[in-house]
């Protein structure tokens, strides 16, 4: 049996808005829109992978909140798993670093303006649902 590798994302939360990245690579993600984050390394937690793709990422500094209910599965052996976060107080403004090409932050009603990569939407919906009032 495969091990699984754990994929997290982050629902980086602002002012009732969500924080969406627009893939430029791979080829095949290009275009499509996801919640950042990345593969969790061997011997760290989920939260601080957080971090560490965000800082990464997005040249941010972040705070991990509760994870967001479900758990989704990516091509084999990858499965995202979903968490809440914000920008600590003094963290720059979010950059497009890796992998994307622009950035945007999306009211409730602006959320599905944007063509999601499949494997988000689930996601999306829960963090709607739950956090984005």
């Amino acid at each position: 049996m495969t091990e699984r590798t754990l994929v997290v994302g982050a629902a980086l939360l602002d002012a009732g808005r969500l924080l969406a990245a627009r893939r430029s690579a791979p080829p095949e993600l290009a275009g499509r829109w996801e919640l950042p984050g990345g593969k969790v390394e061997p011997g760290e937690s989920p939260e601080a992978a957080l971090v560490r793709e965000l800082r990464e990422e997005l040249g941010v500094e972040t705070e991990v909140g509760d994870r967001v209910p479900g758990e989704w599965p990516l091509r084999v052996p990858y499965v995202l798993q979903v968490w809440t976060a914000r920008l600590l107080p003094g963290s720059p403004d979010p950059k497009p670093l890796q992998d994307h090409d622009e950035l945007r932050w999306l009211s409730r009603d602006e959320l599905w303006d944007v063509p999601w990569l499949d494997q988000d939407i689930p996601a999306v919906r829960e963090v709607a649902t739950r956090s984005l009032t």
